[in-house]
């Protein structure tokens, strides 16, 4: 399944940073930098709201207060640079989910919210997404085919992901390098080849293109 998630934060560099890291997972991501941007899109749910507490306009503590008014079993993670012990307790009070402070990792941020759609949606069978002659469970990150198991490292598993929602889109291999990496990622590209070539060498029948001086691209289909 592909989560919707609504991520309400004020700071432009960090709400750019966070949707980047959001999407590399496959998740469907709408961004909002003001409460009422995020008011406005109550009435449409997400799987997700992430929320800031301080925001220029309306607080996230109404805004939550609206959210579970309408939609009371969407989950909410809260983010807050206050006071975490009294943020804490009014959040859990008002609704939420689940608290993460500031200043964090982004891939802690991306932890959190695959534990809690993990718990909130578990039940849900519609994670497996059949790629011929493979079966993708994105839910627990297990390839199969034919009924056995191929054994994909984490990375790996993370570069198919990227090919399988981006078919027919050519990517750098810098580009690989940050969606897999991150920015801040210090190396060759040569990491990347290599990658792609052991995701080759376990999953033969995958059509994926080498794009010479360039990068890579998974055909559809």
């Amino acid at each position: 399944m592909t989560y919707t998630i609504y991520l309400v934060e004020d700071e432009n560099n960090l709400n750019e940073l966070l949707t980047m890291y959001l999407k590399n997972e496959g998740w469907l991501v709408t961004s909002c930098t003001t409460g009422m941007e995020a008011r406005n899109l109550i009435n449409n749910p997400p799987n997700l709201w992430i929320l800031d507490i301080m925001l220029p306009d309306i607080d996230g503590y109404q805004l939550i207060r609206e959210i579970k008014a309408a939609t009371p079993n969407v989950p909410v993670i809260f983010i807050s640079a206050r006071d975490a012990d009294i943020d804490r307790v009014l959040g859990l009070e008002l609704g939420s989910d689940d608290y993460i402070s500031k200043p964090f990792l982004p891939r802690e941020l991306v932890i959190r919210v695959q534990k809690l759609l993990s718990r909130t949606y578990s039940d849900e069978s519609s994670d497996v997404v059949i790629l011929p002659p493979y079966q993708i469970n994105e839910q627990v990150r297990i390839v199969s085919k034919d009924g056995k198991e191929i054994n994909l490292t984490s990375k790996e598993f993370d570069l198919l992901q990227l090919f399988l929602h981006n078919q027919g889109q050519a990517f750098s291999r810098d580009q690989i390098l940050v969606n897999l990496w991150g920015t801040d990622y210090f190396g060759t590209d040569r990491v990347v080849d290599d990658l792609v070539r052991r995701l080759r060498k376990k999953m033969p029948d995958l059509k994926v293109e080498t794009i010479y001086g360039y990068g890579y691209r998974m055909l559809k289909g």
